[in-house]
């Protein structure tokens, strides 16, 4: 047993060390897209992040940024360092998790020292190539080289399996129960990472049954996955809210009754339940034990672990304590000591690793700048911890697509929603003077709106009303039409109904299993292990994000003959990888093997299996997905993966099984006669002999094939997860901070628009003077009254709130009931009105807008001084800007009130704090601005100045934004990288189609000020914007060239393809230039970008035109406009530009194998639809092109 543990732990190790070099090698140097610009920020200050936080991870983050040794840019390397390291340590539990559950299958328990060497081959051999499978595949390193709690929380998974097997090892020997407890202690921990690791209870208690019971059957091992399914209902439905709920209770008692100040109460929980805890564990362990005291203290353990008040009623809680008193004075009679201590001792581990959310009371009440739902009392907290602000989607019950909430006739004539209601809501009330006593307010109930009943159904899946048109297109939907309750009198009897369709079970069921569940799983499984198209986020087009297996009959027939994919889609995206289906094979061969060895093997797969289902399907059950998810969400299914992992491992021992059972048979077949017994002598001494040389032999065989799988798994993946040298997220979000004036106020809306911002400023400092204002949180009172206090250089934001406008939410939406349209008045005066007590004098006691029509005075020699508006444009500077409310609909959330107040404070006060809207934020945020913003660089600017640029777009600030893009843009590493060489995910590249965009406009708008100035010139005037005419149209062209240079050069197109339209685009800007200053390179660059695009995305038409109608269907509509409108639109503009060249780049199609005829068939179509359209830009073109070529009756030329 020495020597195999010693080559165990050695090998073990050199999987960790393969893992490590892999995962640090390939860490990106700082932040990423998405969350992992929050978590390094949270880690490094101690602050708090989004919901239900997770303060291990917080600690873990702030120990790792130690190691940056002071400089702030190496902060995000060392967090992401802790996640590869952590990874690698995942991989090292794998190896020994796998190398165990083979050696039980393959070494008779007790005869370790007697394994032979193939046998130590294929157990180590297994023990590799699943670690090495795992260590490759595309999830888990995606996770391993970012700062994300995935990596933590796979860390934590693999943990606890492995202990379960340790456990099992030494389940006999005393004191083999400190395994349990330490589990218990990990649970406790990962609560503070992720509840993913919960899942893993259910195979965690498989193999405590299957140890601890000789006598196995299918009942008892379905008792123990229900005894498994009680113990997650208790953690997280009693335990964790039960923790909560009792500090409730002492909080409001000690802070409303006795008068203390805030989170006493929380405190005095927490140490009696240490105190309570502690003399359960005393009793327990004390030599002159007391049945008495051990029953009371047991009891008081349970009551103050919170584990009986599961749900909001006080009756389970009170039914549970009875039933638990009664048994513990009547039935108990002799005291199970171990049984109770493991008890005690596991939910003690689970609360001090719960404890850990002290973390996030304490920072919450430092008012961190990162306060996220501020969870400064255990009332925030409550609701922090269920993701409250997130909403829920039903799960086993509920309503479906088209349901809406009843509404109740109220006794004045109004109509109310029918609302159930839930537990009292509490919130620290709002102090008017700083030495008023501490008090909690009750502030309502728990709200749960009723839905109509006759379109609820059971397990719904087609419940989201923001999807219909999803689901609709996936489905085919068509339901069946009944008749739901719309309102009821106030007994709650039904008087108006409307006809809903409803979707049928079945149809319902089919979006389960063919959305959630292979769309949203298998394919993401089967990218970790069979292969994946490309990194292209689709909706189950066959163009975007598919699996593949790289064996053309597999492929071709779902997606099309994969071989006349466009380069773009496949060999040209690093997300195209190709495993042959090799590690896929692999596991079946495990599985199966594993499966049909022995019993043993048997119950070791029912336990694999329930790591799998509970960490893949069950979550896909859970989470009830709807269509059109903002990013990918393989990442949540990484527990999954591993237990395949395990599987992939044991294909190899049950490769090496199998061919010895293969060459067994096959020479009990050829032996004859007398020949037969020495056949069957020699087989069973060599093919099935585990010492023979035949079997060493294919365990060799067997161990190479094993570690052959990772290899080519990684000759594929190493590309597409190597982020060693890229910036991006953390460059492009400092560059909205760039075009951000001195003191300004920027507005954001996503992850991606937000998250790199706060790390700039949290982490490195960099623009600690801007304010950034996310608008979703700003609809909450929690977050105005963050931007009511000062954070690092920025002062309290400007506003006519007060501390109490939005205190409690009491505002989150304000209604047009009976607007006073007719009446003009300045928006600070529109929302004094508001903001008054008598804005809910209505009947709905809702708060009102009375006045929409409104407008803010605009002094125009202070946005000069402010630098607001250039000098030179004084005279275009409007009196007011004005705005008609009403345009955002039946009414505003309070997040359009807060924004539109803090830019009508911000103008009154003289533009002491510009405001900006981050250009990636939505226009129908904009509350009807559009016309007076100005683009400054990756954001846009509130003026006094109207109007749009030539293109219908917002114009921009040519000299400001200029200066930004030329001195302070940075380009993510991709400026310095070969171009090709950087992986640039889809996300990333959405960011370099935004900055192109902006680029584009910049030189647009550029080149319309000096072909204005030329105009001008023409006209004879000498000066032209209070300087000399012909030096500012010089001057314009100039940069305007400069601008479309630098977008080639720091963002070319080998390392980021054009999005469609953006090359033409770009190029109608070089001729656009081209035209107005007479630059021949510019005229070049035009001519070669729109040869290039044509070329490029004839090799898409090619695809198209070889795709069955079946395939041609599930195309993405801007395959479809490639396919039918684009090509023509990028050839009708190259035939104006070089008319005899035409000809020669329509051979090159042709000779690409791209279909003319049809090519042309199209653009005839497309020239009739424009041409009946008078508002089609190009229709003259295309109609001049057709006049050319009659003679042949083709658009073409020929």
């Amino acid at each position: 047993m020495r020597k195999y543990n010693i080559i165990n732990n050695t090998l073990g190790w050199l999987t960790f060390v393969v893992a490590a070099i892999t995962y640090l090698l390939t860490i990106e140097p700082t932040a990423s897209f998405w969350d992992c610009p929050e978590f390094i920020a949270q880690g490094f200050k101690l602050e708090i992040g989004h919901p239900p936080g997770n303060p291990i991870f917080i600690l873990a983050a702030r120990f790792a940024a130690n190691f940056a040794g002071g400089d702030v840019t190496a902060v995000a390397k060392c967090v992401n360092s802790m996640s590869a390291l952590l990874s690698a340590a995942t991989i090292l539990l794998l190896f020994w998790t796998i190398t165990h559950l083979v050696k039980k299958l393959l070494v008779t328990d007790g005869e370790e020292n007697k394994m032979s060497v193939a046998q130590y081959i294929a157990i180590m051999g297994s023990g590799i190539a699943g670690a090495l499978a795992y260590t490759w595949s595309d999830t888990f390193w995606f996770s391993a080289v970012e700062a994300e709690v995935y990596a933590f929380s796979s860390f934590c998974t693999a943990l606890v399996f492995w202990l379960i097997l340790k456990w099992e090892d030494h389940a006999d020997e005393p004191g083999s129960d400190r395994y349990i407890v330490l589990i218990a202690y990990v649970f406790g921990i990962s609560l503070g990472v992720h509840l993913l690791n919960l899942l893993c209870i259910p195979a965690i208690v498989l193999v405590f049954y299957y140890r601890k019971f000789s006598k196995t059957s299918l009942k008892g091992s379905l008792l123990a996955l229900l005894v498994s399914f009680g113990i997650i209902v208790l953690i997280l439905y009693g335990l964790e809210p039960g923790f909560v709920e009792l500090a409730q209770y002492f909080e409001l008692f000690f802070t409303n009754t006795v008068g203390l100040s805030f989170n006493v109460g929380t405190l005095i929980y927490a140490l009696l339940t240490v105190a309570v805890f502690s003399w359960s564990i005393w009793e327990l362990y004390r030599k002159n034990r007391s049945d008495k005291r051990i029953k009371v203290s047991f009891f008081l353990s349970i009551l103050m672990s919170g584990i009986p008040f599961i749900g909001e009623s006080m009756i389970i809680p009170v039914v549970i304590l009875v039933a638990l008193a009664w048994w513990l004075a009547k039935k108990c009679h002799k005291i199970p000591v171990r049984i109770f201590t493991n008890v005690v001792l596991s939910i003690f581990m689970i609360f001090l690793g719960f404890s850990s959310y002290a973390l996030i009371l304490i920072r919450s009440n430092a008012n961190t700048p990162l306060d996220e739902n501020s969870p400064n009392s255990v009332f925030a907290l409550q609701s922090y911890l269920s993701r409250e602000q997130y909403g829920k989607s039903p799960l086993l019950y509920g309503q479906t697509m088209n349901s809406s909430v009843v509404y109740q006739n109220q006794p004045d004539g109004t109509a109310k929603p029918l609302i159930k209601k839930g537990r009292t809501l509490y919130a620290r009330e709002v102090k008017a003077n700083a030495s008023d006593p501490d008090r909690y307010k009750a502030i309502g109930n728990v709200e749960d709106y009723q839905y109509n009943p006759e379109l609820n159904m059971l397990f719904p899946r087609v419940y989201s009303s923001a999807h219909i048109r999803e689901y609709t297109e996936w489905l085919n939907l068509h339901g069946t039409q009944v008749d739901a309750t719309t309102r009821v009198d106030a007994d709650g009897n039904a008087v108006e109904h409307e006809p809903r369709i409803k979707p049928t079970f079945l149809e319902n069921l089919t979006f389960f299993i063919d959305y959630q569940l292979n769309y949203m799983y298998w394919r993401y499984f089967m990218w970790n292990f069979a292969g994946r198209q490309n990194d292209i986020q689709g909706m189950g087009e066959i163009t975007q994000g598919n699996w593949i297996s790289g064996i053309p009959f597999i492929d071709n027939l779902r997606l099309g003959d994969q071989s006349l994919m466009p380069a773009d889609l496949t060999t040209g995206n690093k997300g195209h990888n190709v495993f042959y289906m090799l590690p896929l094979l692999l596991g079946i061969i495990g599985l199966l093997w594993q499966a049909y060895s022995s019993k043993k093997g048997i119950e070791q797969f029912w336990v694999v299996f329930f790591l799998f289902f509970m960490t893949g399907i069950a979550i896909v059950m859970y989470l009830n997905q709807t269509p059109s998810q903002p990013r990918e969400r393989d990442y949540a299914y990484a527990g999954s993966f591993y237990a395949f992992a395990i599987w992939i491992g044991m294909g190899v021992a049950g490769i090496w099984r199998t061919a010895l059972w293969l060459l067994k048979r096959k020479a009990e077949k050829n032996a004859k006669g007398t020949a037969a017994k020495a056949a069957e002598k020699a087989s069973d001494s060599d093919a099935s002999d585990t010492t023979g040389k035949t079997s060493l032999a294919v365990a060799s065989v067997a161990a190479v094939i094993g570690l052959l799988v990772p290899i080519q798994m990684v000759s594929q993946t190493w590309d597409d997860h190597d982020r060693s040298d890229r910036y991006a997220a953390r460059d492009f979000g400092a560059n909205y901070l760039a075009g951000v004036d001195k003191n300004g106020i920027i507005f954001c809306n996503g992850d991606n628009d937000t998250f790199p911002l706060w790390y700039n400023q949290e982490v490195e400092g960099y623009r600690t003077d801007v304010r950034v204002v996310n608008l979703s949180y700003l609809s909450t009172d929690w977050y105005i009254s963050q931007m009511q206090r000062a954070a690092y250089e920025s002062a309290p934001l400007p506003m006519q709130a007060g501390p109490t406008t939005f205190a409690y939410n009491n505002r989150q939406y304000n209604y047009f009931i009976a607007p006073d349209t007719a009446t003009r008045v300045p928006v600070i005066k529109s929302l004094q009105e508001l903001y008054s007590p008598t804005c809910m004098s209505n009947g709905y006691g809702v708060p009102e807008i009375k006045y929409p029509n409104v407008f803010i005075n605009i002094d125009a020699d202070k946005a000069v001084k402010a630098g607001v508006v250039p000098a030179g444009y004084r005279d275009q500077i409007q009196e007011t800007i004005d705005l008609n409310l009403m345009q955002n609909g039946g009414g505003m959330s309070s997040s359009q009130v807060m924004s539109l107040d803090m830019i009508a404070s911000s103008i009154a006060q003289g533009w002491k704090r510009p405001c900006y809207f981050a250009m990636t934020v939505p226009d129908n945020y904009y509350l009807g601005l559009s016309p007076y913003l100005r683009n400054t660089g990756l954001c846009y600017q509130v003026t006094p100045l109207r109007g749009m640029s030539q293109s219908g777009d917002i114009a921009c600030n040519t000299d400001k934004m200029y200066e930004t893009v030329m001195t302070k843009f940075r380009w993510g590493g991709i400026d310095k990288a070969k171009p090709g060489s950087l992986y640039l995910d889809e996300t990333i590249r959405r960011m370099v189609t935004t900055i192109r965009s902006s680029l584009i406009d910049l030189a647009t708008d550029l080149t319309s000020e000096g072909a204005a100035a030329n105009e001008a010139i023409k006209h004879g005037q000498t000066t032209f914007m209070g300087q000399n005419a012909k030096a500012y149209r010089d001057d314009r062209f100039a940069k305007a060239e400069k601008v479309l240079n630098l977008m080639e050069q720091k963002l070319p197109a080998k390392s980021s393809p054009y999005a469609v339209t953006l090359g033409l685009r770009i190029a109608q800007t070089y001729q656009y230039l081209a035209e107005n200053s007479g630059s021949k390179a510019a005229k070049a660059k035009a001519l070669k970008m729109v040869e290039d695009e044509i070329l490029r995305y004839g090799s898409y038409m090619r695809f198209y035109q070889s795709l069955s109608a079946r395939n041609y269907d599930r195309l993405t509509n801007n395959d479809r406009y490639i396919d039918r409108h684009y090509v023509g639109e990028l050839i009708s503009y190259y035939g104006s530009l070089n008319p005899s060249g035409l000809n020669a780049v329509i051979g090159k199609l042709e000779k690409m194998g791209v279909n003319i005829g049809r090519l042309n068939s199209f653009m005839q179509q497309t020239s009739q639809m424009q041409a009946q359209s008078t508002e089609a830009t190009t229709a003259d073109t295309l109609l001049a092109t057709e006049s050319d070529s009659q003679a042949s009756g083709s658009l073409l030329g020929f």
